[in-house]
């Protein structure tokens, strides 16, 4: 019997690469992509004729407003799209016996702690992004008993706008570079992402819940841009460490996740390895 996959915010890194390496290789499993302009999942009235007039058997929400700067300054799209649009798709999911795979984020910690984070730690964003992100998961574990709720971070891919696009950009442009030291986390492919989420969809009997889900190891942002330049020898240019920069959104200094309990599902790599993979993809 095949299993049906919705899967929304088809156009961004995530559901993207959802596409490109489960979409036509699975003979159970049929998907779903859809745009925001098939449905808005902060609408809740398009929420619920699309799950009435479609049956899924789960329904990964790669939808999300990530734009953590300029939440800070507007919060509303914020919190309408990772708040109230994952409320709606809760909702739905529970009314239509629908699973839910979500995708949230390690900016629901204030970054105080200095050990990696356990999903039982308590919780406390400290910017709006991260306020949406945490109130959305508080919806689907009121409404939606039958949900994943997968923490991730530090996210990039070969798709769209992200810091390794942004970085091997200005690499090939021999720029000097000046990155922040002052951040610890542990930078998450999208290819090992997706392939956890794929687990899930295969697997049987995985408790419902929340589940870190980021790669193995830490660094900095400076340190990650050192990373991606080792593997372009031909660099001309100098990466160099700075303690701060301006922002309008305050970041948690550390916020590396602890995994060990998504490790039964899926084997997960290095944060180095997994940036290998996407590099080789992209070039």
């Amino acid at each position: 019997m095949q299993t049906k996959v919705l899967v929304t915010g088809t156009n961004g890194q995530l559901a993207l690469t959802i596409k490109a390496l489960f979409a036509a290789n699975s003979e159970d499993i049929v998907f779903t992509f859809v745009s925001k302009n098939e449905l808005d999942i902060s609408n809740e009235t398009e929420v619920n004729q699309y799950f009435n007039q479609n049956h899924f058997d789960f329904c990964v929400n790669c939808a999300a407003y990530t734009n953590v700067e300029q939440a800070e300054l507007t919060p509303e799209p914020a919190f309408k799209v990772n708040a109230l649009g994952a409320k709606y798709i809760a909702r739905a999911c529970n009314e239509n016996g629908t699973v839910l795979i979500h995708i949230s984020t390690d900016y629901v910690f204030d970054g105080t702690k200095n050990t990696p984070y356990t999903e039982e730690d308590p919780t406390n964003p400290i910017n709006e992004y991260g306020k949406s992100k945490l109130l959305g998961e508080q919806y689907i574990q009121d409404i939606c008993p039958k949900h994943y709720i997968l923490r991730t971070s530090w996210l990039y891919s070969n798709y769209g706008k992200n810091f390794l696009k942004t970085i091997v950009s200005k690499i090939q442009n021999n720029e000097n570079l000046t990155i922040i030291n002052s951040q610890t986390g542990t930078p998450t492919s999208t290819i090992q992402l997706a392939r956890i989420i794929f687990a899930l969809l295969k697997a049987t009997e995985v408790p419902f819940g929340i589940y870190n889900a980021s790669a193995l190891g830490q660094t900095t942002w400076y340190g990650f841009a050192k990373a991606i330049s080792e593997h372009f020898p031909s660099y001309k240019g100098e990466i160099l460490p700075v303690e701060s920069f301006k922002t309008y959104a305050t970041r948690p200094g550390y916020s590396v996740l602890n995994n060990n309990k998504v490790k039964p599902i899926y084997s997960l790599e290095s944060w180095k390895n997994c940036l290998k993979e996407v590099l080789t993809a992209l070039n």
